[in-house]
């Protein structure tokens, strides 16, 4: 959905026996030259310079160079974890960054019509996922299948051929090296408003027929399937008939492990929603998953407030402005650390909400029913340029904030200390 817990259009990944298995099915810095996906030479992989994606010279070198020399870690099994998720923008995320937040998963979504040309090792999601698995983090791929602008594919149609095509292209690179693959990012949200019925349901049904089929085949059982993601079911019209159908084919299909889901939402009783709504439509046996959550939208509402009165008392030019123009102001002038933590802190409705991580994680973990949750990791390009009252203020929800908070000591970005020392916290160790 959003960029950072959350997609761009409302978001936001969340050890010791998978520590232990192959590496991308086979071993060491060797599988990924076999794979054609050596370490990454910068942290993107998208085809921009090194100084343009991580602002440092040589740093990819530098890491490739610690992943050869055996730097890693030890993600705990896939139960009730909290990860971290660059969502499809993998530029501004480095392995010293997830080290920073003690991350053990990683999760990322790649678009599948990026797979019509270039080697599926070489696209930035997806290298970036095999070079966490080399050193050792559990790993989450949802495949996006993007039809806002053009119809969805139906049975017989050349577009339902690409698809096809795409997902055939995709899944030797993935299968079996991947920890979680989950088919689809937010299906109701990525297709036409009218299109969002049985023709949608049909689509990602034979695409999940055809992974579980493929995975059988070539015995990739170490992937495990997940299908998701399912978006604003708080909301009067977010129960659907195909929400409903999505559901039933998620029970009866054996192959797969559970659902994903998208809460961004206004309070915690709106993720609940989400939970109340899922949970009784699995199997006792099924999971889910949560890739993308936040409290994106409970931002959103406070927007055009004036900006605290405490905050304007202190800093002077904020007088008189709107919070909006403040977020604006930090995303052209980046602001010291001390003065976006003030900014957060004097402002009611963010403090007011400042264990929202923590309590999220325990009403997802309560269920004892939560696989991997992932949380946005860092601010991207997307979420900052020309922003206005009406953008979703995602910003307020990185772990690290590159284009508000001016770069502190120790070489890493500005933060958000408020779910940085949370995401910490919330870490299993077991």
């Amino acid at each position: 959905m959003g960029n950072g817990f959350g997609g761009n259009s409302t978001g936001t990944s969340e050890r010791p026996a998978l520590s232990r298995r192959r590496i991308l099915g086979m071993s060491g810095v060797a599988g990924l030259a076999v794979l054609g996906a050596a370490a990454c030479s910068d942290d993107s992989g998208s085809g921009k310079s090194k100084d343009a994606e991580s602002g440092k010279q040589g740093k990819g070198s530098e890491e490739s160079k610690k992943a050869k020399e055996g730097s890693r870690v030890t993600p705990p099994p896939p139960v009730g974890i909290l990860g971290a998720n660059f969502n499809g923008d993998p530029a501004k995320v480095t392995f010293d960054e997830l080290e920073g937040v003690s991350a053990t998963w990683l999760r990322g979504f790649f678009p599948m019509r990026d797979a019509d040309k270039g080697a599926i090792s070489e696209k930035p999601q997806i290298k970036k996922l095999l070079e966490a698995k080399e050193r050792g983090y559990g790993t989450v791929l949802s495949l996006k299948f993007p039809y806002n602008e053009q119809d969805i594919p139906t049975p017989g149609t050349d577009a339902w051929k690409t698809a096809f095509e795409r997902v055939k292209k995709v899944l030797p690179t993935i299968m079996d090296r991947v920890d979680i693959l989950v088919i689809g990012n937010e299906p109701f949200l990525e297709t036409r408003k009218n299109q969002r019925d049985r023709r949608l349901n049909l689509f990602y049904e034979k695409i999940a027929q055809y992974i579980i089929a493929y995975r059988a085949e070539h015995s990739a059982r170490k992937t495990k399937l997940y299908m998701g993601a399912l978006n604003h079911l708080d909301w009067a019209n977010g129960q659907t008939g195909a929400t409903k159908r999505w559901m039933k084919f998620v029970k009866k299909t054996k192959d797969i492990e559970g659902v994903d889901i998208h809460p961004h939402v206004t309070s915690l009783a709106g993720a609940k929603k989400y939970l109340d709504y899922i949970l009784p439509r699995m199997r006792p046996e099924q999971k889910f998953l949560a890739t993308e959550f936040s409290l994106v939208l409970l931002w959103k509402q406070h927007q055009t407030d004036p900006v605290s009165a405490q905050f304007a008392k202190k800093y002077k030019d904020a007088q008189g402005k709107q919070v909006w123009e403040v977020l604006r102001e930090a995303t052209e002038h980046r602001f010291t650390q001390q003065k976006w933590d003030d900014f957060l802190s004097m402002t009611p409705w963010f403090e007011d909400n400042k264990t929202y991580l923590q309590d999220q994680l325990e009403q997802f973990r309560k269920t004892e029913r939560l696989a991997v949750a992932t949380y946005g990791v860092s601010q991207d390009e997307a979420m900052t340029t020309n922003f206005t009252a009406k953008k979703n203020p995602w910003m307020l929800n990185s772990l690290y904030c590159p284009y508000t908070v001016r770069q502190g000591k120790g070489g890493l970005p500005g933060r958000n200390r408020v779910w940085i020392d949370q995401f910490r916290a919330l870490q299993k160790t077991d």
